[in-house]
């Protein structure tokens, strides 16, 4: 249904499982190129699109820029920086921008290069609907309403599966109680990405569910239609530049062995470069025999690299899809050769070395107390993190040069798919009170870093003595599409990531998937297509998992010596207080005298860390007795503090003083106290009484032996 509403502006709305999602347009952001106004519920996102008037020249590829930005404002909060406002996106912000980006950028024109920048704005949130796909249904919708050369439009829709029952956009208290976090894009024909995390679900549950998003996608393409014609928007066109037919031929005349050869069973990585590098070299000399022809030679010296790698691919393609054979020699079903280590590095609480051809990745894991959860300041519901995976991709892992300036957009995507990898094995927080890191470093390079700091993060887990629950695998998938053809890549090197036309990423045990990401480089792909790749992942991922066993089948029995050891106690929670001291005098003094490390919940949980067992120990007694109650009767040894002329006062729990009358020191008449005690002194006494005004009245007197054989026993 639309509506016009002030002048210029225009709202329409369709239903999500029950739930009325708001498209308007014409009131905010006009001078971009597109923009929209999207909201469900109580949460707003504003969605602009902005295309730059000039080409850029000189690049081949297509300049995109996407930036999801989260305000807090949109639930009532201050940030916490020192400048009290937004800095840097966080990681969950940047893995959004990630998800509108990975479906649309396939669907514009080859050869298009003009700047186009999306801006997606969480303005508001009710802390019930999630932004990210209201983004990303935004994002195409202010695409088709700027009329870019977009083979859109397309929609996107989480999927959650509550008591066996599929649900569209769940809401975060559904997604708790929910098995499947599964978001997929798609045109009206085909599923263009998908992103999930799973608790061990099975490929075909997954399907139903992709299936299921697809019905729900379908509704908002045919909405988006609907509008945008309704709003009369004429796309623009954009005919790319024919190719050159000269620098074809002399590629295909000069360069065609060479690249053959590259892919006749080359498993080296560098060998292969050397054979591109000749092919290459044999074009250059050709094209300088030319002399005549300058204007090939200038259009080779900004497109030769280009055209080459389209030779290349056409190669690849065919080779797969007429002979089954890969470009390193493999069957489209093989895996490359897996080699696994774990505890190589002394020191560190656990290590997994993954080795599976000449990719290479070292994972690190190191246990923390409570203290050491990353806190988050987003407006997203989850405000800490006990399990972090941060995965590093220097340059001499594929031979280049390359600062380290920190972590980029992909270093943190590859990163948050092996953490959400292994999330449903981890160990209950109740079970193993521990905040677990692990750091994959990236050490070679040549497809799949991420399915192998998910198989080495795994096996680092186990060697620290991480009580998992099943050995969790990741394969990458690749696919060449021609018409009605396809081949099924299993564990895709660079080549077949950078020349294919998917990367299909499954991580899970031998029950099930634990997370997957899929991208595409064509307009889409089929749900049977979808089915074959699963079924193939399922088959790679258990063999990759049996190479895991091989070298550790199960978590090690014990800690890491290096790891510490949290011992757990729970208090009252009215003697919180207690503990943690005036200005928190005592609990700096525990943890300064006994060298543990003290996390206090605020239901009177605490967490008590320390590498020597001593230490731990000698906290947890100290706490042990601030809390316990000073009972009469009770027999207790203590230190003498003060002495006053009517008597001594003895401290018999850490913090609480009781007095010795002089009367009490002993059975007699005592002159002075000094004869009898003094400071420091240890003593035993007992409680005799303790006043209406909580004043302890202790005595030396009448504690028989076998009380005093039972204290010191």
């Amino acid at each position: 249904m639309q509506t016009e509403l002030l002048q210029g502006v225009r709202e329409t709305s369709l239903q999500i499982d029950g739930k009325t999602v708001t498209i308007r347009t014409g009131r905010l952001a006009k001078q971009a190129s597109g923009a929209c106004e999207i909201s469900c519920e109580g949460t707003f996102v504003l969605v602009s699109c902005t295309e730059s008037r000039n080409v850029r020249e000189g690049i081949d590829y297509f300049p995109l820029l996407v930036d999801y930005e989260e305000k807090l404002y949109a639930v009532g909060r201050v940030p916490g920086s020192f400048g009290r406002r937004e800095a840097k996106p966080s990681d969950k912000a940047i893995l959004i921008s990630r998800l509108i980006d990975r479906p649309i950028r396939p669907l514009f024109k080859e050869g298009y290069r003009q700047d186009v920048q999306i801006v997606a704005t969480a303005m508001s949130c009710d802390g019930e609907n999630p932004p990210d796909t209201l983004a990303m249904l935004g994002a195409s919708i202010a695409l088709e309403i700027a009329g870019l050369p977009f083979a859109g439009p397309i929609g996107a829709v989480r999927v959650g599966r509550v008591d066996g029952k599929m649900v569209a956009n769940p809401t975060y208290a559904q997604m708790d109680e929910s098995d499947i976090d599964l978001v997929v894009a798609g045109t009206e024909s085909s599923i263009m990405m998908v992103e999930a995390g799973c608790n061990l679900v099975s490929e075909k549950d997954i399907l139903a569910a992709i299936d299921y998003a697809h019905q729900q996608i379908k509704k908002q393409v045919e909405m988006q239609r609907s509008f945008v014609a309704e709003l009369g928007v004429k796309k623009k066109e954009f005919i790319a530049a024919d190719k050159n037919d000269r620098l074809v031929s002399l590629i295909k005349e000069k360069a065609t062995g060479k690249l053959k050869e590259s892919m006749n069973g080359v498993k080296d990585k560098a060998t292969r470069q050397r054979l591109l590098d000749e092919a290459t070299a044999l074009v250059e000399e050709s094209l300088e025999q030319l002399a005549e022809d300058d204007e090939l030679r200038q259009f080779a010296a900004k497109k030769l690299d280009e055209y080459l790698e389209l030779e290349e691919a056409e190669l690849m393609r065919a080779q797969v899809l007429d002979s089954g054979v890969r470009a390193d020699g493999r069957r489209c079903d093989e895996i490359r050769p897996i080699t696994v280590e774990a505890g190589i590095l002394p020191r560190t609480h656990g290590t997994g070395l993954f080795t599976r051809g000449t990719t290479q990745v070292l994972s690190i894991a190191t246990l923390g107390t409570g203290g050491d959860a990353q806190r988050l300041d987003s407006i997203d519901p989850q405000k800490e993190k006990t399990y972090m995976h941060h995965y590093n991709f220097p340059g001499f892992s594929v031979g280049e040069v390359k600062p380290s300036r920190g972590p980029g957009r992909r270093e943190i995507g590859h990163g948050a798919l092996a953490e959400r990898a292994l999330i449903p094995v981890l160990p209950a927080k109740e079970d193993f009170p521990y905040v677990m890191r692990v750091v994959s470093e990236v050490l070679e390079s040549n497809g799949s870093t991420s399915m192998a700091s998910t198989c080495g993060s795994t096996m680092s887990l186990m060697d620290a003595g991480v009580p998992i629950k099943a050995i969790v695998g990741g394969i990458a998938m690749g696919l060449v599409l021609e018409g009605d053809r396809f081949a099924i890549l299993s564990d895709i090197q660079g080549l077949e990531d950078f020349l294919g036309d998917m990367d299909f990423k499954v991580t899970g045990s031998k029950e099930g998937i634990t997370a997957l990401q899929m991208d595409i480089k064509i307009e889409g792909i089929s749900l049977e297509i979808m089915r074959v790749a699963l079924e193939q992942a399922r088959k790679g991922r258990i063999h990759i998992i049996e190479k895991m066993e091989s070298c550790l089948s199960e978590p090690r029995a014990e800690l890491s010596r290096w790891a510490p050891r949290i011992l757990t106690l729970h208090i009252d929670p009215a003697d919180i207080g207690t503990v943690i001291g005036p200005g928190g005098k005592m609990i700096r003094r525990i943890i300064e005298e006994t060298g543990a490390t003290i996390d206090i919940s605020d239901d009177g949980t605490v967490l008590i860390g320390s590498v020597e067992a001593e230490g731990g120990e000698a906290a947890r007694d100290w706490i042990t007795k601030l809390v316990k109650r000073v009972e009469v009767g009770g027999i207790y040894e203590g230190n003498v503090t003060r002495i006053i002329a009517m008597g001594a006062f003895v401290e018999i729990l850490p913090g609480k003083e009781g007095m010795v009358h002089i009367s009490q020191l002993e059975n007699r008449r005592v002159e002075k106290v000094e004869d009898v005690v003094s400071v420091g002194q240890k003593v035993l006494v007992k409680v005799r009484e303790i006043d209406e005004r909580g004043r302890v009245n202790l005595t030396m007197k009448g504690i028989s032996p076998e009380e005093r054989a039972e204290r010191e026993q």
